[in-house]
């Protein structure tokens, strides 16, 4: 049975509750205007990380967006980024909270970063834990990853709330182990 599969059938389910409540509280609930997000180089953002590169309407610093349009676009994005998700695991025994986990963090990052990962590369070999340790840790298992953003000057810069995301991806995936 693929992941597609299992989506199809209701063995994994997009946009679940707790992937939406776990998203607010790492995106920001109740987020209708549109802001310059400081960590991404001033990238508009609104709603629960929404920005041009995911929304199919424009995203303008100032620019108020309705819940409803935030909760439209939101469910959209989501959905897309997780049929995308899908399509880049090929281990079928991936469970509803390592599903969640992985679309939160390619939420965050991108999708195509996120199935790129170190972390899915483990998980695809059936190397679940060493997958969602992969989330916030590298190889060394010392070394943050995936928390740093590049300054104005082109400096990576390590940001602890990013990291406190990444631990938090980690305990949501391995709740599935």
């Amino acid at each position: 049975m693929t992941l597609r599969h299992k989506i199809a059938t209701g063995a994994i389910a997009l946009t679940s509750a707790a992937l939406i409540a776990f998203l607010g509280e790492w995106e920001g609930e109740g987020q209708h205007v549109v802001y310059a997000d400081k960590l991404a180089r001033g990238l508009p953002t609104v709603c629960k990380g929404i920005t041009r590169h995911t929304s199919p309407y424009p995203v303008v610093v100032g620019d108020y967006w309705s819940a409803a349009r935030c909760a439209e676009v939101e469910q959209l994005v989501i959905e897309k980024g997780q049929l995308a998700l899908a399509d880049c695991l090929t281990n079928q025994r991936v469970a509803q909270n390592t599903f969640d986990a992985l679309s939160s963090h390619g939420h965050n990052v991108g999708m195509p970063s996120t199935c790129a990962s170190r972390a899915v590369g483990l998980i695809n070999a059936g190397r679940m834990a060493e997958g969602c340790k992969a989330l916030a840790w590298a190889a060394d298992g010392k070394t943050p990853v995936w928390a740093y953003v590049t300054d104005t000057q082109g400096r990576k810069v390590f940001v602890p709330g990013l990291h406190a995301r990444r631990l938090a991806e980690v305990k949501l995936c391995e709740a599935s182990l």
